[in-house]
């Protein structure tokens, strides 16, 4: 219980780092890029990508780095996550990325919370929000499958990088940080009214990358305990075994 405890804080504080990344580099890529979009959206790209490495680097011993409900959805189904923990890591990344939100709307001398105002909506954008969250899945267990997983902090920060500009969504490809950046009325915040849609295609692309998954990698499924990147599965505290042995072992 006290791993569980210990996973579901980490994905708090990682997906509230996460968030405060993404909108407190929008926030000062406005500021000091006024009127320069595509320069805003470069610093913003930059700074999401450069943090999600960092981020992914600290916390992943501890939770896997999920910080994102579609890949502990995704996880679960392939047997890395124990569906009981679900729920949990859910929670705390809602949490997180509401409360990063917050963070950077502080720091910026913004009030706390401010609704976003900035919609998103149409066909075109649910689209990429689908092909942004399968690609973002098939990385991840991509690098882990092919035995690379030290690399995965990396991978994932190259594509989110690359997906903020070859997606017409900017690739949001997350419901927890979908619904952190409805808290800040700023450049990379998202209209309370457009979430739904976000959600539901992103979503749409967790499916969809599950069944490409299970079709291209077979093996996926013994791979998945490390997801993000190989961590201590729950309940591993086990005196005189290493952990490299409790994650091969806990592999279907």
């Amino acid at each position: 219980m006290a791993g569980q405890g210990r996973q579901y804080v980490a994905e708090f504080i990682g997906t509230a780092l996460l968030v405060a990344t993404v909108v407190g580099s929008g926030i000062a890529a406005q500021r000091l890029s006024p009127n320069a979009i595509g320069l805003e959206l470069l610093e913003n790209a930059l700074a999401t990508g450069a943090g999600l490495v960092a981020i992914i680097l600290a916390i992943g011993p501890v939770s896997g780095a999920h910080m994102n409900p579609v890949v502990s959805l995704v996880d679960a189904a392939f047997g890395g996550l124990p569906w009981r923990s679900v729920p949990g890591y859910i929670v705390a990344q809602v949490a997180g990325a509401i409360a990063g939100a917050v963070v950077a709307n502080l720091m910026f001398g913004l009030a706390a919370i401010s609704l976003a105002t900035h919609a998103r909506t149409g066909g075109g954008l649910w689209l990429g929000e689908i092909v942004a969250t399968t690609g973002l899945l098939l990385t991840i267990f991509g690098v882990a499958r092919s035995g690379r997983g030290d690399l995965a902090p990396f991978a994932v920060g190259a594509y989110i990088t690359a997906a903020y500009w070859f997606t017409s969504s900017t690739s949001f490809a997350n419901p927890a940080v979908t619904i952190g950046r409805m808290f800040s009325d700023s450049f990379a915040g998202i209209a309370p009214g457009s979430a739904p849609g976000f959600i539901a295609s992103q979503l749409v692309g967790g499916a969809a990358a599950l069944a490409l998954l299970r079709y291209l990698m077979p093996n996926a499924q013994r791979v998945s305990a490390e997801i993000l990147v190989p961590h201590e599965p729950e309940g591993s505290e086990v005196p005189g075994k290493p952990r490299d042995e409790l994650i091969r072992n806990t592999a279907p």
